[in-house]
């Protein structure tokens, strides 16, 4: 006999549904409650399914309502579901898949994938033959209740449909699904490519197997009438285009003709979804052969794409100019994660143009969704990487006619055109600036504030180019107009122009240090008018200022603007104000700019830094121990504490050395080291490396407890650590001198490895996008380890000497490369025959010197000439010849040899 209902139980679950639609969160709270009740009681579930399948009395919602309910009851404890209630579950949910509402078919196939998902693909047998059987019933009602159910599996579990767990289903599926292309109704073919879809990516046999089927069928339902098909198609053929280009190659030409019409479709979902294929097809290796006849056409498709919709105007408050009274809801404000310090050398290469950030597009935060506008400028950038100067003749006669277009939204997307191309043009493009790039200013004070902000970002796009021409012609007004903007009354103007400025400082360095005062002024009354969200983005603007110009921040004047507001920002926010995060991270940079002149506000801070530490120490302590009673804590905050105390310690230097007396960072230091999470111990190294610089005399009873520590963290696999570990070793090194000894061996033969790896990944410099050798570090720190300890490490010498040199003859002269070198020097004393067979490599090293100290000269100027001796006249004349032309100019020119 089937389950059957208690009248008065049902009664008493109809009514718990129809409460918890009510509005009011008192009946809520006590919905909740009864919930938990009835939970306790195995057949509530039944009665759940029943009243979505059977009870049609009901209104839709309220049935809806009742299996989505289910649906959180299967997802939080199906594996404690007695077996006749499982049963009597799947049962009901096949037996009802065709239901007349498609409010309730949809339900019933959530239902059906979240069950299937806990498992029980493996432990439901019948039910991927019940499902594809249903789709060949008469009653479209089934048959799409019964797609939908497939769609969605499709979706959960495709890893799984693919797999021999279950038998390859998908050999039987895909076929059956492909046949359906030709159904007559809409929703079932779209239902059909859907399910298909869902196994490209992955390269699914079965698809693979029938890939020219599947591509005859699309290119068929290419002109669907219906919106939803013909998304689907491109959303097919875009993936295709990534997995199976050897497909598609052949059609190439008509596929592009299909996908520029669809570009322009009148449904936008169906034009974005088209236009990701330009974004796709960029990164192929044939998009420049296959697309440059077809530029003509497309370019004009991608700059009208570019325009804002009405709706977006809308949604963005266009019409809105004046907001910057209107406090901000907290969910506009995107969390922010705090990158962890790393240790980085200076460098030789150029930098390259444009930033790393191509993409922070138009952002346009209140539609971060993507969208065409978007994805079209998305689409022109990636383009104009490729094609460079040949994207212009079909660009610049249309730029001409939007820049000075008399209607708002026309121009704007004129120049969100012009910041799109800016990196890959930019050669092509420096003719043109000199004229545009003043209307671009003038359009700073446009009186549409979507114009204003726009005009921000392209600007700070070209802000390598305005920093390289004389300041007064384009930087000073730029700078000027800018600051106003910073004031501006729209808050997303602000927001523009306060990124758009980060952007100048760093590409403007010290040309800023004339206006600093000027400056200054501008950003402190930023501080007083600013909402919440662009506070944030104001303290990057000051953070970065300081990274830029350095100690010229350090006048008195300067100091008295800057620190106060500061100072009362941070006395107002609480130890788990996430907002912390970026004022630490302004402060750290500015305390490094300041040096001493930061003393005056370093108490109050270095405490509050090590309570932080402290704090978040204790909780993971109390979390670990307790997992069940307490949260684990949020380890952001000690990152950035230990960053803002890493930037103390290089600022003031010698001055940090009272407060670390007076506080227990080195025991929580010992703690940080050895944290699971990498970036703890990131930060943690980077700290011992600024404190033995700073206070070597804190470091120095620790040394017995932390060189073993730094060994095991010499690991490439994380990267910044292992950088970060090895530069406070080499710092060590320079403090211990010959007192190094006991710990050489602990950490010599991982250096060697890691110098000696062929790919160590490149580090970025932070703010310069200039990179620097990733093995410099580990040479710097194994050149310094010769240097005190030359009996240990020289034997070594033969295994490094060639990667050390290679790795070395990239970095700028300084203070870490001079005691690198002394320690080869030394080490090749000790142990010459190990540098013999790579001899020309030092040579190289020796040559990119522009000026070493004089005794340090004198080293290489012995070295270079003995092994000249040593080998005599005519067998250097023949190794001599091996020289590029430049080295034998210098070697001859500086050591005369």
């Amino acid at each position: 006999m089937d389950w059957q209902p208690d009248e008065q139980g049902l009664q008493q679950v109809l009514q718990l549904l129809k409460d918890s639609q009510s509005p009011n969160t008192a009946t809520q709270r006590i919905v909740q409650d009864k919930l938990k009740q009835l939970n306790q009681f195995p057949d509530f579930n039944n009665y759940l399914i029943f009243v979505l399948t059977r009870l049609k009395s009901e209104d839709e919602p309220t049935r809806s309502l009742s299996g989505l309910i289910l649906k959180n009851n299967v997802k939080a404890h199906y594996q404690s579901f007695p077996p006749p209630v499982a049963d009597f579950i799947k049962q009901e949910c096949l037996n009802n898949i065709g239901d007349a509402s498609s409010l309730i078919r949809a339900t019933i196939g959530i239902l059906i994938t979240t069950i299937a998902s806990k498992g029980e693909l493996q432990m439901w047998p019948e039910l991927l033959p019940q499902l594809c059987n249903l789709l060949n019933s008469e009653d479209y009602n089934t048959c799409e209740g019964a797609f939908g159910a497939l769609q969605k599996i499709c979706e959960d579990s495709s890893e799984l449909l693919d797999s021999d767990a279950l038998n390859r289903p998908l050999n039987i599926m895909i076929p059956k699904f492909l046949q359906f292309f030709k159904h007559c109704s809409p929703k079932i073919r779209s239902h059909a490519i859907a399910c298909v879809n869902q196994f490209i990516m992955d390269r699914a046999q079965a698809l693979m197997d029938n890939i020219d089927t599947f591509i005859e069928h699309l290119f068929a339902l290419a002109v669907d009438d219906d919106p939803e098909v013909r998304k689907n198609v491109c959303r097919a053929l875009v993936m295709l285009l990534e997995v199976r280009i050897d497909r598609l190659i052949p059609h190439m030409h008509s596929i592009i003709q299909y996908m520029l019409q669809r570009t322009q479709d009148h449904d936008e979902n169906v034009a974005l979804e088209a236009c990701e294929f330009w974004l796709t097809l960029a990164e192929q290796p044939i998009c420049k052969e296959v697309l440059a006849s077809h530029l003509v056409q497309l370019i004009p498709i991608l700059v009208n794409g570019m325009k804002y919709s009405e709706i977006d105007i809308i949604l963005l408050k266009g019409d809105v100019e004046e907001d910057e009274a209107v406090p901000d809801s907290e969910q506009d404000i995107k969390p922010r994660f705090h990158k962890s310090r790393t240790v980085t050398l200076p460098h030789e290469a150029e930098r390259p143009d444009g930033s790393e950030d191509a993409e922070d597009d138009d952002d346009d935060d209140a539609l971060s969704d993507w969208n065409l506008r978007k994805c079209s400028a998305a689409a022109l950038d990636v383009l104009a990487n490729v094609f460079r100067e040949e994207l212009l003749p079909h660009l610049l006669p249309l730029l001409k006619g939007l820049l000075f277009h008399p209607e708002w939204v026309v121009k704007e997307s004129g120049i969100l055109v012009l910041g799109a191309i800016a990196e890959g043009c930019m050669q092509g493009m420096v003719p043109y600036l000199p004229e545009l790039i003043p209307h671009l200013i003038q359009c700073l004070s446009d009186k549409k504030a979507l114009v204003r902000s726009i005009a921000c970002w392209t600007l700070s796009r070209y802000a390598h180019w305005v920093v390289s021409q004389p300041p007064d012609m384009h930087l000073k007004p730029l700078m000027t107009e800018l600051l106003k903007r910073i004031l501006d009354g729209n808050k997303r103007v602000q927001e523009a122009a306060c990124s758009a400025f980060a952007t100048l400082e760093e590409e403007a360095c010290t040309e800023l240090v004339p206006y600093l005062s000027y400056i200054l002024d501008t950003l402190v009354f930023a501080f007083g008018k600013y909402q919440h969200k662009n506070l944030l983005i104001l303290y990057d603007a000051i953070g970065t200022l300081a990274d830029s110009v350095g100690h010229h921040l350090n006048q008195p004047e300067y100091i008295q603007k800057l620190m106060p507001p500061l100072i009362q920002k941070w006395n107002e926010l609480k130890d788990e104000d996430k907002d912390l995060f970026p004022l630490l991270e302004c402060l750290s940079s500015v305390a490094t700019a300041l040096q001493s002149g930061f003393l005056p506000y370093c108490e109050p801070v270095y405490q509050r830094c090590v309570t932080l530490v402290q704090k978040t120490l204790a909780q993971a302590m109390m979390y670990t121990q307790h997992p069940e009673q307490y949260e684990a804590p949020d380890k952001d905050f000690m990152i950035v504490a230990l960053d803002l105390l890493s930037g103390l310690a290089e600022g003031l230097g010698g001055h940090v050395e009272q407060l670390v007396a007076r506080s227990n960072i080195m025991t929580l230091l010992f703690q940080c080291m050895q944290d699971s999470m990498p970036e703890v111990r990131q930060s943690s190294f980077a700290l011992l490396g600024d404190l033995t610089k700073a206070c070597f005399i804190h470091v120095k009873p620790c040394i017995a407890e932390f060189m073993p520590i730094l060994g095991t963290n010499l690991n490439p696999e994380f990267i910044s650590v292992c950088n970060n570990a090895t530069w406070a070793i080499g710092e060590i090194c320079m403090q211990m001198g010959a007192e190094m000894q006991p710990y050489v061996q602990m950490v010599l033969n991982n250096l060697v490895e890691i110098i000696n790896r062929p790919n160590t990944p490149k580090t970025l410099l932070e703010n310069t996008g200039r990179l620097t050798s990733p093995s410099a570090i580990p040479a710097i720190t194994i050149g310094r380890l010769g240097y005190v300890c030359p009996q240990e490490v020289a034997p070594m010498l033969q295994q490094f000497i060639r990667p050390w040199c290679t790795s070395l003859r990239n970095i700028r002269d300084n203070e870490e490369k001079d005691s690198a070198f002394r320690g080869i020097c030394m080490m090749i004393g000790v142990n010459p025959g190990g540098v013999v067979q790579d001899f020309i490599f030092f040579c190289d090293a020796v040559a990119s010197w522009v000026s070493p100290k004089d005794d340090l000269r004198d080293m290489f100027y012995k070295i270079l000439h003995g092994f000249k001796d040593q080998v005599g006249e005519d067998n250097w004349q023949q190794f001599s010849e091996q020289f590029p032309p430049l080295l034998k100019e210098r070697l001859a020119a500086f050591y005369g040899v």
